[in-house]
């Protein structure tokens, strides 16, 4: 397993992936406005992969945009597919190269959240995780229902919340959340039930609901990023927020891992953007008088 840091690895991963794709790359896209990723998919194309790409069926800035991707991803000679309009918004964000290795992201293929934004990606060839995402997949891209079947591969709106309000539960010690903006109630509920249990939450992003015994901060810069690490132990990285929104009636896509590795990477990552918040400032200078003081007592 291997994580995908932004902005600091720019779009060499998900460039470099497209480019070792040998027979088929499938890709639900979002958003696409970043040229590298463009070239690799037209690359991809004239190589003699076979593309297929997913398109929502609508977003925020209405169909224009849509239509105007769907003809720049024809034009390249992928095969488009639209999704249904069963939800809200199919939003979800990954790529299955060959049948065998998937990366799963929390951002767009576009200049800002590739190039200035703080978010991540995993990539992963464990093939019980690939399988279900190729099976997710298909389903889409032929308006099929899909039914889940791992509990570690989140699929809003079928399994996401409940296996997101247990992996909360699972905390013993601690939580560490970057997260847009959490307002589900649910999951509010739970985080202060951990809080009341003694477990430690630091989160940055928006917590609309301030009685929750934690440590929010904004995030020192565009935060696009969904993450949430267990105890040090375990993580959960995807496209969703919680939101009542992204958990019940949109489509998204995460993983819960436990590669230590990768979790630890993330651990470090947190802790050295939590050192850039007011907070975090705080804490370091109170350290800093600590140890000065000690040392005076020497």
């Amino acid at each position: 397993m291997r994580l995908i840091v932004l902005p600091e690895d720019g779009v060499v991963p998900i460039v470099s992936g497209i480019r070792a794709a040998k027979k088929t790359l499938d890709m639900p896209i979002f958003r696409l406005d970043h040229i590298e990723v463009d070239k690799a998919i037209k690359s991809a194309v004239k190589r003699g992969v076979v593309v297929r790409t997913l398109i929502a069926h609508t977003n925020s800035s209405g169909g224009k945009s849509l239509r105007q991707l769907e003809q720049r991803l024809l034009a390249t000679g992928a095969t488009v597919s639209r999704t249904a309009d069963d939800l809200v918004r199919y939003h979800n964000k990954f790529m299955i190269i060959d049948g065998q290795t998937l990366f799963v992201l929390g951002f767009n293929y576009t200049h800002l959240d590739i190039d200035r934004s703080r978010s991540f990606g995993v990539v992963t060839t464990d093939r019980r995780v690939v399988q279900e995402a190729i099976k997710l997949f298909e389903a889409d891209f032929n308006r099929h229902p899909y039914e889940p079947g791992l509990k570690n591969f989140l699929v809003s709106p079928e399994n996401a919340r409940t296996e997101l309000a247990a992996f909360l539960r699972g905390a013993k010690k601690q939580l560490l959340i970057y997260d847009v903006r959490i307002t589900d109630n649910a999951m509010i509920k739970i985080l202060k039930e951990r809080a009341k249990a003694g477990v430690e939450i630091k989160m940055m992003g928006k917590l609309e609901k301030k009685d929750l015994d934690a440590e929010v901060e904004k995030f020192p810069g565009k935060l696009h990023a969904r993450v949430i690490v267990q105890d040090g132990k375990k993580a959960f990285l995807g496209s969703q927020s919680l939101r009542r929104l992204e958990l019940d009636d949109r489509r998204e896509v995460g993983v819960i891992f436990t590669d230590p590795k990768a979790v630890k990477q993330l651990v470090s990552i947190f802790e050295s953007d939590w050192s850039e918040t007011h907070t975090g400032k705080e804490e370091a200078e109170e350290t800093s008088e600590k140890n000065g003081k000690s040392k005076k007592k020497q």
